[in-house]
């Protein structure tokens, strides 16, 4: 094994051989095997990290080879598990990197297992959630958790350091709606890259163990627009995550999406466990596009999306028609809603 693969990231002084070999004994949980999964994989594959566990519930489709860089028209054809598929390609970009490929949906039952023996936690999901499942796992277990988010031409991010930045609970009420996805809105690939671009150098530091700063970071890579805030100030001591009485409430059953297979009706029923009331009107607006059949009254909007029909009702509950796999309703159910 030739060994200067990493001497060109050796010669950069911040990180240098002792933060190489940081690096190399250094274990990051991937959550989500999408466009920034994917990137943030690749980066810290061929950075030399030891050891990476990538996590995800779908399969490689068509619409993801415009942006999710690891994964090929054959994965597509095989219908391979997006987490196998990452895994077999990162072994062929770097053999000396450990990479376990997790076929699951994170959830407050399985995600305490997950992130066990872990030094970091990259966020690459689909949807709020499941970010706050992690969010609460990380700072009970102490293991720094990068935030990453996009979305068109936008995206986001931020390093949440237990015990010393506010985490992703403290800023919900700072951070720009989630009412909308990539699949009613779309997404370009350049911004994945400049999310994951910084996601990526926060990971470098702290493994590295060079000091961070606590800066929310927003962009639109289309309007060339940049912001960034320092969020010390936003460090709420009452946070039921990360303040003085921590109750790690996304852990709880009872603020778990509820998922229940309809007897004898091919459908699945989906209850967020987060309070979340839909506006039938601006859901309708957003999927006019994107569905068919689309009928709305005051008390629900049904629609159908690819095979399935859908219907939604206002305080955020659905039926997904045309399945009895829970993690496929999930899975369509945040590509709508988020």
């Amino acid at each position: 094994m030739s060994t200067n693969r990493y001497s060109r990231q050796e010669l950069f002084p911040p990180i240098g051989k002792v933060g190489q070999a940081k690096l190399k004994h250094a274990c990051v949980l991937i959550i989500g095997a999408g466009a920034l999964g994917t990137s943030s994989a690749e980066m810290l594959v061929r950075a030399g990290v030891g050891r990476i566990t990538i996590v995800d519930r779908d399969y490689v489709e068509w619409s993801n080879l415009q942006r999710q860089q690891l994964y090929t028209e054959k994965d597509v054809q095989d219908k391979l598990p997006k987490a196998i598929s990452a895994k077999n390609r990162l072994w062929e970009i770097n053999s000396e990197v450990m990479i376990e490929g997790i076929v699951a949906d994170v959830n407050g039952m399985n995600v305490e297992e997950l992130v066990k023996n872990h030094h970091l936690i990259m966020d690459a999901t689909d949807n709020f959630e499941t970010r706050l499942v992690v969010n609460d796992a990380a700072v009970k277990h102490g293991i720094p958790f990068i935030f990453g988010a996009c979305v068109a031409s936008y995206g986001m991010t931020f390093p949440m350091i237990p015990g010393k930045t506010p985490c992703l609970h403290c800023l919900i009420n700072h951070l720009p709606a989630q009412n909308q996805t990539c699949d009613t809105v779309g997404v370009i690939s350049p911004i994945v890259q400049l999310v994951t671009a910084y996601q990526v150098t926060a990971a470098l530091k702290i493994l590295t163990g060079n000091e961070i700063e606590s800066r929310l970071q927003s962009f639109d890579i289309w309007k060339s627009e940049q912001a960034e805030i320092n969020v010390n100030t936003l460090k709420n001591p009452e946070c039921p995550t990360c303040g003085s009485s921590p109750a790690y409430p996304f852990l709880a059953y009872e603020n778990q999406t509820k998922a229940a297979v309809l007897c004898g009706r091919n459908t699945v029923q989906l209850r967020p466990g987060m309070e979340r009331s839909i506006s039938l009107e601006q859901l309708a607006s957003r999927l006019k596009e994107l569905t068919s059949n689309l009928i709305q009254n005051p008390y629900l909007l049904s629609c159908t999306y690819e095979d399935f029909r859908i219907v939604f009702f206002k305080d955020g509950r659905a039926l997904i028609h045309g399945t009895s796999e829970i993690a496929q309703a999930k899975a369509i159910y945040n590509r709508i809603v988020g």
